[in-house]
């Protein structure tokens, strides 16, 4: 391609190793520097990396900074976002777009202002795995979809995280950790969602981290930690979603079932890139693996990012975007609301099906 698109990273936690590692990978972008509240953890993992490491500030004011990588914590991500595009660069964000519904479209309005965009993780639907099963949708193997079944089952996350309070504070829970995952997915294959419904609940009100380094420390739980979900997309499906940290003695549920008048369609972990993809049509005896008809099927976090890159240096839409990231987080509190209030919730978003990657 030639020219890149520069990009800075803001937020040096664990995450970002991969979002360096992959970073030389992509032909549209390269990470040229990185940035953290604490100035010290950001210069020495630019140094691990070969970039420059500075303060936020700093970064923010830097001329050779086309774009800002967003990798701080969810309650940071809207503050963060806006301030990267008040200062003309544009922003790709770590899942959720934000915390809030109000947050979120501030978000999406300074991008509109500015003429800037604006995109979010998670970009695992952009992986061979996922896209594969698109392209089966697509091509009619199992009929006209009428259904799907989503299943994120977990026993919660003061079993091995070492911090893992911030899970159950706002803007955690299954739902908003885990959620995006799963909901990105099912609007990759059946498009955008127009109302959901649901129950949920917080099963436990305290948790006992038994992680280290804090182990016997309690965590008070603010936010619903099992949640049942419905929903109704725009083009007709019908959709269940589970998500819990409350099943203590684990699961065998699939994690993503989509029905159609034809057959039916296993699919991968959507928080993997890969497969296996599985798929049993209308008198079939025996569930066929379908070989993947994409690439990036190993981790490619970060290629979300590069695909904004590239419609920044040639004009086309790019697939994780805003409209899709802010769609997901209205759903998600959608169920939460639906919950309390005994409701439907209609959607008042909507967003385009992000257009198939290249066969390659």
């Amino acid at each position: 391609m030639g020219k890149k698109i520069r990009a800075g990273i803001i937020g040096t936690g664990n995450i970002s190793g991969i979002y360096f590692q992959n970073g030389s990978r992509f032909d549209s972008m390269q990470i040229v520097a990185c940035a953290d509240l604490n100035v010290e953890r950001a210069k020495a993992k630019a140094a691990e990396h070969g970039v420059r490491g500075c303060s936020v500030e700093e970064l923010l004011a830097a001329d050779d900074i086309d774009m800002v990588i967003n990798l701080t914590i969810p309650q940071a991500h809207a503050s963060v976002n806006i301030q990267a595009l008040e200062a003309g660069k544009h922003v790709y964000v770590e899942k959720p777009l934000s915390v809030t519904r109000e947050e979120g479209r501030q978000v999406l309005e300074t991008a509109a202002k500015r003429g800037l965009l604006v995109g979010g993780a998670p970009d695992t639907f952009l992986g061979g795995g996922i896209q594969t099963c698109v392209k089966l949708i697509e091509d009619g193997w199992i009929g006209t979809p009428i259904g799907a079944t989503a299943f994120m089952m977990s026993g919660g996350h003061e079993s091995w995280h070492p911090d893992p309070e911030f899970y159950y504070k706002k803007g955690g829970g299954p739902m908003f950790d885990m959620g995006p995952y799963y909901l990105t997915a099912l609007v990759a294959m059946l498009g955008p969602i127009s109302r959901v419904t649901g129950s949920a609940r917080a099963s436990f009100p305290e948790r006992t981290i038994t992680s280290e380094p804090k182990r016997g420390q309690t965590i008070q739980v603010d936010v619903p930690t099992h949640v049942a979900g419905i929903l109704d997309f725009a083009a007709g499906p019908i959709g269940t979603l589970l998500t819990s940290f409350d099943t203590k003695g684990g699961s065998q549920l699939p994690r993503i079932e989509v029905y159609g008048s034809a057959g039916t369609l296993l699919v991968p972990d959507p928080n993997t890139f890969g497969g296996p993809v599985l798929v049993r049509r209308a008198g079939a005896k025996e569930w066929s693996e379908i070989p993947l008809t994409h690439g990036n099927a190993d981790n490619a976090r970060g290629i979300g990012a590069a695909d904004m890159a590239e419609a920044i240096l040639t004009g086309r839409p790019h697939r994780a975007n805003g409209e899709l990231a802010f769609h997901v987080l209205e759903a998600m509190h959608g169920f939460h609301d639906a919950s309390e209030q005994g409701v439907h919730y209609k959607m008042t978003s909507s967003c385009e099906r992000p257009a198939p990657m290249p066969l390659r």
